[in-house]
């Protein structure tokens, strides 16, 4: 009886120990669920063409195929100086993690959108703007009319800017994203063996996202008084690929390239609340960002 005593306890004592021992091993990096991440970047911006209306009491016109670019700030303290963060184009985003592969998050892309203001577009559409108004140097009808938009420039047929500029244009604090993204999670680090995950870890991640955009739109149109606010103007809708090094658990640089579309039917250009805007347009983000991965 003593004999089948002892083997019981020596065979729960060996269990646990066995049980600890692989629990001792089992890397913080092995599992992801329940874990919080949360990063700030930069970006870098594409634009495609676009098609923009602009309307309002005495006039509706749309300028084809607008040029536009972004804005960087290059390698600058303002990335990290908490009063200038969101000068440079930033990525903030936060998220957790639902099961090891998949995450939820929010995110805030801040880009920057200017119209290239030395370009030649063609205009189509009716401007009348009282004869006191500085812009009335524009009035008539355009049909597909090349038109120059720079500062003081003369559309064809010999009208002059006299100094007043056809249009401004630009979403320069910016085009804001504001959005939601699901994405997927990938540990690649056996491709590489590398031993010890906790120490340095590599991840490949995919996304799906939507959200709304909140732009701040700078606008001096048809010499009206400049005008520059926030304003929701409409959605976004964009997907993403990256890759992920992930240091002593808890830090990770994170490389992405993230694509979209972009609807916005009510941009506030003037003071005036008949003054508006619409434009749609893809976009093509590259980021860098920093971040910090744990549990509560």
């Amino acid at each position: 009886m003593k004999t089948k005593i002892l083997f019981f306890f020596l065979l729960c004592f060996s269990i646990n120990t066995f049980a600890q021992e692989e629990i001792a091993v089992q890397r913080y990096t092995a599992h992801n669920k329940g874990k919080f991440f949360v990063s700030w970047g930069g970006n870098r911006d594409s634009y495609t063409k676009s098609d923009v209306n602009f309307r309002g009491k005495d006039y509706n016109f749309t300028v084809a195929d607008m040029k536009a670019h972004d804005k960087p700030k290059g390698y600058h303290i303002d990335y990290i100086n908490p009063a200038n963060m969101t000068i440079p184009q930033t990525n903030f985003r936060m998220g957790y993690f639902f099961s090891d592969h998949y995450s939820v998050s929010i995110g805030w892309d801040h880009m920057k959108y200017v119209m290239t203001q030395n370009q030649i577009a063609n205009v189509t559409g009716d401007i009348n703007l009282p004869a006191d108004q500085a812009g009335s140097i524009y009035n008539g009808v355009y049909n597909n009319t090349p038109v120059d938009m720079s500062q003081g420039g003369a559309q064809e047929g010999g009208n002059q800017g006299n100094g007043t500029a056809f249009l401004m244009y630009e979403h320069t604090d910016g085009l804001n994203y504001i959005n939601t993204e699901v994405s997927r999670h990938d540990d690649i680090s056996k491709l590489f063996n590398l031993p010890n995950t906790d120490k340095f870890q590599i991840n490949l991640t995919e996304g799906l996202g939507a959200g709304l955009l909140y732009p701040k739109t700078n606008t001096t149109l048809l010499g009206k008084e400049r005008h520059d606010d926030f304003h929701v103007s409409g959605y976004g809708l964009s997907a993403k690929a990256g890759i992920n090094f992930t240091f002593f658990k808890y830090f990770y640089l994170q490389g992405e390239l993230k694509g979209g579309y972009i609807n916005m039917q009510d941009i506030r250009t003037t003071k005036s609340n008949d003054d508006r805007a619409s434009q749609d347009f893809f976009f093509f983000q590259r980021i860098i960002a920093v971040g910090g991965i744990f549990r509560i």
